[in-house]
């Protein structure tokens, strides 16, 4: 028995990060006062997509060493920890990794190598042992609380998204907190609640949800049109409604098209969940004449390589 009747279960374990990319060093992002939030923010949902909670595994600290980010990781329930050693094993977690750091360093993709460690015990090499890696995970107890800039960056990711949910006069009901954020990207097994296939120019096709593929392509091509096509998204979606676009415009105005497109998406992708689905964006580009675009989300026609 791993713990004892009234004993909470806490462990600890160390997660291995390093990008394949050579173009790519997490090390030197995470070191960069500038980039350092976005790192965080994407380990934060990543990790919080692995176990299905904000709450589920906490960070500890985040170290630096080239060329690996290696982040103490504290596991303070037995289920979290199993949930959390089902994703890794099967790639969903670094799947997770990949699209939110896309996503947060606004890049095409940033291709990883993971590690699990316990102690000494390098978990990769027993994954299909599940309760080997629990106990491993068990008798490492955590050495520390969380880092005082592991507390700071809490603290800022969680005002951004009480920032952000002001500025959309969205009800705490429907994006509360860091839920909203902790599945960017509902699985793409997950049952949807709207019609499984819908038609486009007289073909059928799967009514998927949206991927961190088809957004990048989205915020790169929509150009000015982004306002209209939120507009069209805004009629079934309480996170877009006024005064929400023109919020965004002022809010990323600096930053130009691609930016408040992307922030425009991201924020439909976040606050609809399961319902943010490729036919709900294809209607909305259809009805704003961007029927190219649409042809490029759905693979009707080649497109030039995102580099």
């Amino acid at each position: 028995k791993m713990a004892g009747s009234s004993a909470p279960w806490i462990g600890s374990a160390y997660l291995f990060l390093q990008s394949t990319c050579k173009t790519i060093a997490l090390p030197a992002l995470y070191e960069s006062s500038q980039k350092k939030p976005c790192v965080f923010k994407a380990l934060k949902l990543a990790l919080a997509d692995s176990t299905g909670s904000v709450n589920g595994v906490d960070m500890l600290k985040v170290h630096c060493s080239h060329p690996h980010l290696i982040v103490q990781l504290r596991f303070c329930q037995q289920e979290n920890c199993r949930q959390f050693l089902r994703s890794y094993r099967d790639g969903a977690l670094q799947k997770a990794l990949q699209g939110h750091l896309q996503l947060s360093l606004a890049t095409t993709t940033v291709p990883l190598k993971v590690e699990l460690k316990a102690g000494s015990e390098h978990l990769d090499k027993v994954l299909k042992d599940e309760d080997h890696c629990l106990e491993c995970i068990y008798r490492e107890k955590p050495d520390r609380l969380p880092d005082e800039e592991i507390m700071e960056l809490e603290k800022s990711l969680k005002s951004l998204v009480l920032h952000q949910n002001t500025n959309n006069n969205v009800a705490g009901k429907d994006c509360s907190s860091l839920k909203c954020l902790s599945q960017p990207y509902p699985s793409q097994g997950s049952s949807l609640h709207t019609q499984l296939t819908f038609t486009f120019q007289g073909q059928q096709f799967d009514n998927r949800t949206i991927t961190p593929d088809d957004h990048q392509k989205f915020a790169k091509s929509v150009s000015k049109k982004w306002k209209q096509v939120g507009r069209s998204l805004q009629k079934c979606c309480r996170a877009l409604r006024d005064p929400a676009i023109d919020n965004l415009a002022l809010e990323y105005e600096r930053e130009g098209l691609y930016e408040q497109a992307y922030q425009l998406l991201l924020r439909f992708i976040q606050c609809e969940g399961k319902r943010a689905t490729i036919a709900r964006l294809v209607a909305a580009l259809e009805e704003n004449g961007l029927v190219s675009l649409a042809e490029e989300l759905l693979g009707l026609h080649s497109s030039e390589d995102c580099s």
